[in-house]
C-alpha cells in the first residue's frame, strides 16, 4: 500500500488547524451572544428572537473571512493557541452577519444559507401569529434592529482583544476602515440598481467599484492584514498580504456574480436566478450590454430588478450572457487575475506552512460552486 504523499500530509495538519480554530471561533461567537441573551431576558423576553435569529444565522458560513485573519496572523508569526486572533475572527464574522442581514433586506432576499432570511423570518411570525399592521414591514424593522445588534456585538468582541493594535493601532484603523467602506460599496451598489440604464462603459467602471469596496477588500484583503497587524507585522509584509489579498476578493467576488445567475439552487443556498430578481448590476450585465446590442439592453433593462421574473425569463438572460460573450470575458479576467494572485503569494515574505495555506484557500475560494 502505497504512504500518503508529503503534501497530503501537510495539506491535513492545516485542514486540522483551521478545524480547531473554527470551532474556538464558534465558541466564542456562541459565549458571546449567550452574554447578550442574559442582557436581553432582563429587558424583556419578547425581545429574545433577535438573538436567536443571530445565533442561527452565525451557525451558517465557510469562516472564509476569520481564516483569512487566522493566515495573516501565522504569516506574522502569531501564536496559532492565541485568543486574540480567536475574538478578531470572531469579531468579522459577526460583522459578516449584519452584512448579510442588511444586504438581504436590501435585495428583498427570502433565503440565506438555504433558511428563511432574518427579516423573512420574522415576516413569518408576524403572519402566523396574526399581528396588527404590515407583516412584511415588520419583518424589516427587525431585521434592521437584528444586523445592528450584530454590528454591536462586532465592535465589542474585537474591543475585547484588549491589545494596543485593537485598541488604537494598525489593526483597530484596518478594521474601521473596513466596516466604512462596506457600507460606501453597498450604498454604491444600490446607487447603480436606481440608476440603470446607464452608458455600459460608466456601468462597468461603477460594478468594478462595488466589487472592490463592497466585496474583495473585506472578503480578503482586510481580514488578512487584520490577523497580521494584530501579530505586529511590519509594513513590507502588510503590502504583501495586501497585494494577494485585493485581486483574490475581487475574483472571489466575480465568481460569486457567475454564480447568482447560474449557480445550482442546492448548492448555492438561494433561489436560482436570485441576483436578476434582485436587480443587482455587476461587472456580468454591464459587459453583457457592452458586448450587445439594443436588444440585449432591453431584456436586461426588462429582466433586471423584477421580483416575478420566471425561469424562462431567467434562461433568456442567461442565453444573452453566453451569447455576448460576456460570461467568457468574465471568467477570462478570473483566471487572469487567478495568476496575479498565485505570483503575489509567491512574494510574500513567510513561512512554507502558511504560503501553503493561502494557496489552499485561494484555489477553495476561485474554484468553489458556492
Amino acid at each position: 500500500m502505497n504512504s500518503p504523499a508529503p503534501r497530503a500530509i501537510a495539506d491535513a495538519a492545516l485542514s486540522e488547524q483551521e478545524q480547531r480554530y473554527v470551532e474556538s471561533v464558534e465558541r466564542t461567537l456562541l459565549d458571546h451572544t449567550t452574554r447578550q441573551r442574559l442582557m436581553l431576558t432582563e429587558v424583556s423576553l419578547d425581545a429574545l428572537p433577535l438573538i436567536d435569529a443571530i445565533e442561527d444565522l452565525c451557525r451558517g458560513g465557510k469562516r472564509l473571512r476569520a481564516l483569512f485573519a487566522y493566515w495573516g496572523w501565522r504569516c506574522a508569526g502569531g501564536d496559532p493557541e492565541a485568543p486574540a486572533i480567536v475574538r478578531a475572527g470572531a469579531a468579522i464574522e459577526l460583522f459578516q452577519a449584519a452584512a448579510l442581514i442588511h444586504d438581504d433586506i436590501i435585495d428583498h432576499s427570502d433565503t440565506r444559507r438555504g433558511r428563511p432570511s432574518v427579516h423573512r423570518r420574522f415576516q413569518s411570525v408576524h403572519e402566523a401569529e396574526g399581528w396588527r399592521h404590515d407583516a412584511r414591514g415588520f419583518g424589516e424593522m427587525a431585521g434592521i434592529i437584528a444586523g445592528d445588534l450584530c454590528l454591536s456585538f462586532s465592535e465589542a468582541v474585537f474591543a475585547s482583544i484588549g491589545t494596543e493594535q485593537s485598541a488604537s493601532g494598525r489593526a483597530r484603523r484596518i478594521f474601521d476602515t473596513m466596516r466604512t467602506e462596506v457600507m460606501a460599496g453597498q450604498y454604491l451598489d444600490g446607487l447603480s440598481e436606481a440608476i440603470g440604464g446607464e452608458d455600459p462603459t460608466t456601468a462597468l467602471e461603477r460594478a468594478s467599484t462595488v466589487i472592490r469596496f463592497k466585496s474583495a477588500k473585506y472578503s480578503c484583503e482586510h481580514p488578512l492584514a487584520i490577523g497580521a497587524a494584530l501579530a505586529g507585522a511590519a509594513e513590507p509584509l502588510l503590502r504583501q498580504l495586501r497585494g494577494f489579498g485585493l485581486p483574490l476578493g475581487e475574483a472571489f467576488q466575480l465568481r460569486d456574480d457567475v454564480l447568482g445567475v447560474f449557480g445550482e439552487p442546492e448548492l448555492t443556498g438561494k433561489p436560482a436566478g436570485d441576483d436578476l430578481r434582485e436587480g443587482k448590476r455587476t461587472v456580468l450585465t454591464a459587459l453583457t450590454e457592452q458586448r450587445g446590442g439594443p436588444e440585449e439592453a432591453a431584456l436586461l433593462d426588462e429582466a433586471l430588478g423584477d421580483p416575478a421574473l420566471d425561469d424562462a425569463g431567467i434562461e433568456r438572460v442567461r442565453e444573452a450572457i453566453r451569447a455576448t460573450g460576456a460570461l467568457t470575458e468574465v471568467e477570462r479576467i478570473i483566471d487572469t487575475t487567478e495568476r496575479q494572485v498565485r505570483a503575489a503569494l509567491q512574494r510574500i515574505e513567510t513561512d512554507a506552512e502558511s504560503r501553503r495555506a493561502l494557496e489552499v484557500m485561494a484555489s477553495r475560494a476561485l474554484r468553489r460552486a458556492s
